[in-house]
Formats: C-alpha cells, structure tokens, sequence
C-alpha cells in the first residue's frame, strides 16, 4: 500500500453511489490520502455520506489545499468538464493524474498518466479487483460500501451493461464481509409527497417519439427548487410505463437537469448527455445544464435523436432562393405592399441592412395592422420574434415539425447566420403531394394528450358530474362540447375552481336549454353575442351558473373597441382570447371525454411558467390584456415572455391605454385590487410602464409600497372581522396609491383609474379630510397616552369614516399604541349604543322630538367615557339631562 499523502481523489460532480465506493476503494491503494467528495443530488448517498466518520476515511472539508497536491486519481470519470471542482490541479504543470474509469471515451477526455479502464458495469468492479490481487483485506463497513457501489451501478445486476467481472468482485466482498441487508436499506429511495407530486407530472408531460421505428419518451417538469433523488423518479417512471428510452427533464430554479436512462442498444443516451455537458454510459446517464431553457433542451435532444433516421433529402433541396425578406425598419404599409405585390403569406424579417433572420411577419397581421392606423410603425415592433430557423442539412421531418407542429407558416434556412431560403407550408403541401410516403405519422409521433384523469382527480364530485352531465347531452344531441378558458388552466395547475365556462361546436344555445331542463334551472340567453347563462341551485342550495357559448369569431374594428361577434370553429374561437394559458379546451362529449384542444401551446406556456400572447397585435386590439398579463403574471407566480412585454411596451408607446373606457379600465382595476397580492402587481405595472401610462403622476417609492402592503394586511385583517359593512378593496387602494398626491392629481388618478363619477366628490372629500383626521388622531392619542383622552372624542371624530378611511387610516399609523386604539375602535366603539332608547325615554315621560336624539347621544358618551356603563346609570343621567330640557 502507497503512502499517497500527496494524493488527492474525487470523482464527477454529481457523485453516484458507484463514484463514491470507487474513492473509498482508492483510499485502500494510496493510505493517507485526501477524498474530495463534489456533492451529490441523490439523498440516499447524501445520507450515507452525512453519517460517515470524516476523518476514518481522509475526507477534506471546503476546499483543499492545492499545494499540497501532486498526484490527482479521477474515478468513473475521465472528462474535464465533469471535475470543474479540481481545476486548480488540472492547470498545475508537472500534475501526475490517475484514471479509473469504465466509461466510453470522448473528446472532452483528460491525457492521464495512468489509466485503469474497463467495459465493466461499476468502476468499483475494478477496484476491487486490484485489491483482491493485492491481497489486502476489507473492514465489513468497508465491503458494504464498495458492494453498494457495485450493486447500484448495475441496477441489482439487471442492468444489460453487468458483466461476470461485477459479479466476480460482488462475490469477493460478500467473502469480506459485505452486508446485503444494509446495502438494500442505503440504497432504498423514499418517496416523499413533492416526489410523487412530481411523478404524477412527469406521466402526464411524456410525449412518445417514434424515431428509427422504437419508441422514445420525453418527460418534463418545472419545479420553483431543487428536488432531490430525480433520477429516482426516472427509474420509477420506466417501470411504471415499460419505456425501453426516457429522457426525463427537470427544470430546478436556474438550471436544468436531464436523466436519461436506455434499454434499447439502438439509442445511445451517454453520447447525447454528454453533448449537453453531461455524461454518462449508453445505458445510463445525466446532465446539468444552465445555459438553456427548458425548450431548447428539448429541441436539443430531440436533434440528436433525428440522426438516427439516416440520410436523405435536406432542406437545401427543399427550400425557395432567394428568400425574399423585409428590413426589420421599413413600416408596416410598405411590409403590406410588398407582400401584396409577390402574394406572399409571411415573410421573414432581417435585421437592417444584414441578411440576419430576426423575426417573421405573417401577412394577415401586416394587414390588420394597416387597418388599425399603424400603416407608419416598423415592422420589428409587430413581427413575431423567437421564431425557429434550421440549417441547409436539416432533414424534412424538422421542416414538418415547426411547419406542422408549431404551426409556424415558414422556415427560414440559415447559414452561417445569413437567410440562403425559406421553406413555406405550401412548399410543404407540394412536398407531401408528390411523395405521399413523406408524410409524418403525426399521431404515431406525438402520444395524444388527455386530462381526462386530471379532471377526475382534482375535481370535486359535484363539479366533474356537471361537465359529464353536459358532455352526455352533447353526444345525446350531436354537439362537440368543450371546458374552455380559466377552468381548464385553473384545472392544470391543480388550482381551486368553480366558474365553468362551455364552448359548442354548433348551437350552444339549444344545449344551455337542455342543460337547465335537466338541472331545474333557468336559462339567460344573449343571442347577440350567441351565449347563455345556465342558472341552477347546486347541492348546497346555493345559486350557481354555466357560462355555455356558442364557438365564436371576435374582431375588432379599432384598438381598443369592443369586439364584434361571429359564428366560428373552436380554434378560432380560442385564438380570440388574450393569453396562450386562456386558450385551451377540453372535450366533455362521449368517446372523446378528456382530450386537450391546444392550438396555441398553452400547455407548455403552462409549463414553462410563462404569459404569452397568441398574437402580436393582441394589446393593440385589446389594452386591457396589458393589465391582465400582468394579473395572471403574479397570481400564478409566472413571468411574462420577453415578446409579449415588448408588445406591451408598443402599446403603452401608441397611448393606446388612452383610448380605453373608463368603465373596461375600471374593471381591470377591481380585478387587481382583488388579487391576493395587489401590491406586486402594481409594483410590476410601474415596472413595464402601465401604471405611467394611466396615472402620470403617481411613482411607486419605497414608501409607498410599504405602505400599499400594510394596507394589503389591514384589509385582509378587516375582511376577517366579516362586520356589516364591508370594504370595497379598489377604494382601499386609491387612497394609499394616491397618499401624498395633491387633490387635483387624485383628481386626475381617479378619472385615469375609471373609477365611478357617481360619488366622486364624495370621495375626493372624504380624502382630503383623511389628513385632518390623522393630525387629531395623534393628538387624542398623545392625551391618551398621558391619561386624559376621552373615548367618546375618538368617537366623534371616527364615526362619519367609512371602512376603507379606517383602514387606510390603521396602515399609515405610526405607532403601534394608534393601530390598537384604532383596531378598538373598529372592533368594538364603533358599534357601542345606549342601552337605553327612546321607549325609554317615553316612559320617563318625555315627550317624542329633537331631545330625544340630543340626550341618546349625550348618554352614549358617558357610557364610553365609562360614567354610566348601565341600564341604571344611563336611566339616572337621562333623567337628569330631561331636568335641564324643562
């Protein structure tokens, strides 16, 4: 056994159970040297790891000392960009490295000084061999710790990649003294409720491919942290499903994580991790990655997966040349002439005066655009962005796919950055028709997708019998049925829901009868606008109602207008609606219950936890879906897609918000003071810019929003006192929005915000006394303070505030002896009364008229003030006021 104290031992990032017996199995070789263990994402091994003695096994806290180290051993692994974490020595001249590996070589291989490789299953099989020949003997914890290693890497021996040479080291360690029971006990994977939360997703995310004529499956997820043991969760997925290929994504906060696991010699999933940055055996494999979204790294592995089909045409054979184009500066009217002019249907968009693809602008939008007065804006503003491009060897089935499944109308072909064609959906068609063969099997190549067991599952009963109800009586009357809009988002994010919207293909009208004949209801028809209202008493005998809508076609005959209605298919009827996430539906009618209508990829925007419009003339028909974006963008915790926040900005640039009613305005702003977090969406509204656009003047400081959240709390405080007179929230708001404002900017604020005209004045008033009131709040208080205030004076110059003025009043309190005085006064003051009345009075023998009154409020006081506190001391005080009336 070598000294080795010059020695330090690590294995990849990411640390499996195989890479960490294959340090401690080195520890046997090289005695006093030093384990730097990288970490590990798998819990099981992070237990194991926690409960061992440090110090037994030579393991180096934090970050080694560099200089101390002149011989680096890597184990199960020999590519650089899997031991980052050892840099310092990689770089260090005169290094000696050591490899112990059993992994396929690549390009990103370190030269080694020594290698120890081998196509065996665990690279603990390989050190244990070379300590069996060495003779040397092992502890039973030690045996245990490198069987588990071995046990692991070879799933228990099953895995097509075990050989004898792993059985032959097994046996070995079982002869010293290697425990099976314990093995079995570490390497078990406990599934917590995120982790079968998150299994649930990745089996409703998985798409089969077919690629070569064998099935491949993508599953993805998106999680807000890092889960640990995921690849557990990719083993558990394979049984479950029998999937011989799986790639499982993960997104975790900012990176992304792959496990992909094969049983299919055909597909080699080392080779695609490892041009992920990862790595990995053919079977077995993973990757980390940071630098691309969720999207991209499907697409990416999807790619490589293609390389399988083989050779054949290319788009180079397919495509137009040259690509006729438009400058990203010219206006829209000249977009529209020249597309006229060559009957084009979109073209791509080039960056001023370069060649360089940069969107695309579809003919119909450039149109509607020019009908909308925007004939003089660039065409970058309102081209689509983000679009897909693909190299001249890009193969016909990746055309199809953007063509076909992301219904982009062209595809630019790039070459070294510059357009050199285009490949358009009608070249596509000609394609197809003249070699039928060509045609993808669309349905072989994508699983179809139906929430059929989500409806069941997160539904309550009373609501999934309503929507079998109405899919029975579509099948029964010949009428597609759909769950369209919130629900179906809602219903998807496993969110609770209740307002269930239908959409028929046909007449929604005649089903919304049948529907309320059959739950004794009544029907509200709007045959203008081809919707009904079904309104029935539920199981709680409570009133509730079925929007149900005939599929409908809006336009808009100028920004901001409200639309105008016509009869439509389904697709049309959901690409009127303003976001991706909005846009889906699910079938309810006989076989096809459950299927998920998604034109518009609102599923992965789900998914991917993102606002997107459906098209880039949204807002400028529509405003208000400005402030809606970012209402859905907080409530859901999403973001906004780039694009779709450019948008946004274009329309604030026209002072298309100008334009609107002030009543839509309003609207759109009750529904943000109702959200459950008004003050992130204010906050992010003066971060595009909306919250300028409608009040000028108001500037959300520091201050001001600290404000806003206490007024955020003292409201939900109120709300849950559920006193006879409630606060309207938009009130609340406006008046901590518009603290510090002078009166003719709250003025301004008011109209801009929509608000009401009726009690304007009112509330103007009732604002500007707000000050008054405050300034003698902290008089009484400081009385009060010193023991000479009187209750019944805080009475009276309370009782004429409305609930919002007292809870503004209660969140801009500075001190917290003012916010108990005034949550006193709210919860109990306010509604004190004598206990004596009028009936009284009369019996005391006055006479009904204007004393009454003066002596009921006089007794009031005294009561508050404490000096007649009963039924007595009030009689005796009202008897002496009546003395002083003769």
């Amino acid at each position: 056994m070598s000294d080795g104290a010059n020695t330090l031992v690590t294995c990849h990032a990411n640390a499996d159970f195989d890479a960490f017996a294959a340090m401690l199995a080195v520890r046997r070789i090289y005695e006093r040297c030093a384990l730097f263990f990288p970490g590990s994402q798998e819990r099981p091994l992070q237990k194991v790891y926690a409960d061992l003695d440090k110090n037994t096994y030579g393991f180096v806290e934090g970050c080694p000392n560099w200089e101390k180290f002149d011989r680096l051993v890597l184990v199960d692994t020999r590519q650089r960009g899997r031991v980052r974490h050892v840099e310092p020595l990689l770089e260090r001249r005169g290094i000696c490295i050591e490899i112990w590996d059993h992994h396929p070589e690549s390009a990103d291989d370190i030269a080694a000084d020594s290698a120890h490789i081998a196509n065996v299953g665990a690279v603990t099989t390989l050190l244990a061999q070379h300590l069996q020949k060495r003779g040397v003997s092992l502890t039973q914890e030690e045996a245990t710790l490198l069987g588990l290693g071995i046990y692991s890497d070879t799933g228990s021996f099953t895995y097509s990649s075990t050989t004898a040479d792993d059985l032959l080291a097994a046996a070995w360690l079982l002869g010293q003294g290697m425990s099976v029971r314990r093995i079995n006990d570490m390497a078990s994977h406990e599934l917590t409720s995120q982790h079968i939360q998150t299994l649930n997703r990745l089996l409703e995310s998985a798409q089969t491919y077919i690629m070569d004529g064998s099935p491949v499956v993508l599953a993805e997820v998106s999680l807000e942290h890092y889960l640990g043991d995921f690849a557990s969760l990719a083993h558990k997925l394979m049984e479950m499903e029998k999937i011989s290929v799986l790639f499982a994504i993960g997104r975790m906060g900012d990176r992304i994580q792959v496990v992909a696991r094969s049983h299919n010699e055909a597909f080699d999933v080392g080779k695609i991790c490892a041009a992920l940055g990862g790595g990995g055996h053919s079977y077995a494999a993973s990757a980390s990655i940071r630098a691309m979204t969720l999207p991209e790294v499907r697409e990416s592995i999807l790619r490589r997966l293609r390389e399988h089909d083989g050779p054949g045409k290319t788009a180079r054979d397919y495509m137009t040349a040259p690509a006729i184009g438009l400058d990203a500066e010219a206006t829209l009217h000249e977009a529209n002439e020249l597309m006229l002019h060559f009957g084009l249907k979109a073209a791509p968009v080039f960056r001023h005066g370069r060649r360089v693809c940069i969107g695309l602008l579809d003919a119909q939008m450039a149109s509607r655009a020019v009908a909308h007065g925007l004939s003089g804006e660039p065409v970058r503003e309102y081209m689509r962005r983000y679009i897909r491009t693909l190299p001249p060897d890009a193969i016909l089935r990746e055309l199809s796919d953007i063509i076909i499944g992301n219904r982009q109308r062209l595809v630019p072909i790039v070459e070294r950055e510059e357009i050199v064609g285009v490949v358009t959906r009608t070249d596509l068609i000609n394609i197809f028709a003249s070699e039928p063969g060509l045609i993808p099997a669309q349905k072989d190549r994508h699983k179809a997708r139906n929430v059929g067991r989500q409806l069941h599952d997160r539904l309550p009963g009373e609501l999934r019998d309503i929507l079998t109800l109405a899919g029975e009586t579509g099948a029964r009357l010949g009428l597609p049925v759909y769950a369209v809009g919130g629900f179906v988002r809602d219903m998807l994010l496993d969110r609770h829901t209740q307002d269930v919207d239908l959409v028929v293909e046909g007449n929604g009208i005649a089903l919304a009868r049948e529907l309320a004949r059959q739950l004794n209801g009544r029907v509200r028809e709007h045959q203008k606008f081809l919707t009904s209202v079904v309104v029935y008493h539920n199981g709680e005998g409570t009133e509730a109602r079925i929007d149900v809508a005939t599929a409908r076609l809006e336009y808009y005959e100028y920004p901001a207008a409200l639309p105008t209605v016509e009869l439509s298919s389904l697709k049309m009827d959901l690409f009127r609606r303003d976001f991706s996430i909005n846009a889906l539906a699910v079938r309810l009618d006989g076989e096809h219950f459950g299927a998920l209508a998604d034109f518009f990829g609102g599923w992965q925007d789900i998914r991917d936890r993102t606002i997107r419009v459906l098209h880039t003339l949204s807002f400028v028909e529509d405003p208000t879906r400005c402030i809606r974006a970012v209402r859905f963008e907080q409530r859901y915790g999403f973001r906004i897609g780039a694009g779709t926040e450019k948008l946004i900005k274009n329309a604030l640039s026209l002072k298309l918000m100008e334009r609107l009613s002030g009543a839509r305005l309003f609207n759109e702003y009750k529904h943000i003071c109702e959200e459950a977090n008004p003050v992130a969406c204010f906050a992010r509204m003066q971060e595009i810019g909306i919250l300028s656009a409608i009040i000028p003047a108001l500037v959300l400081t520091p201050s001001k929003i600290a404000l806003l959240r206490r007024l955020r709390e003292t409201a939900a405080w109120y709300a849950l006192l559920y006193l006879r007179e409630t606060a309207r929230s938009w009130l609340v708001y406006f008046y901590g929005l518009t603290a510090g404002l002078p009166y003719k900017a709250a003025s301004a604020a008011y109209d801009g915000l929509g608000l009401p005209e009726t009690g304007k004045q009112e509330i103007l008033r009732g604002r500007e006394q707000l000050r008054h009131v405050k300034d003698n709040l902290l008089k009484w208080q400081k009385k009060n303070d010193a023991g000479n205030a009187r209750v019944s004076d805080l009475y009276e110059l309370l009782r004429a505030s409305s609930p919002e003025c007292l809870i503004y009043l209660m969140a801009a309190a500075d001190r917290e002896e003012l916010k108990k005085t005034l949550s006193r006064y709210i919860t109990q003051w306010s509604k004190e009364k004598p206990d004596i009345t009028g009936d009284d009075l009369r019996r005391l023998g006055l006479a009904p008229g204007p004393a009454f009154s003066r002596i009921l409020r006089a007794v009031l006081t005294a009561k508050l003030d404490g000096t007649a506190v009963n039924v007595e001391s009030q009689l005796r005080l009202a008897k002496k006021l009546m003395s002083g009336t003769d």
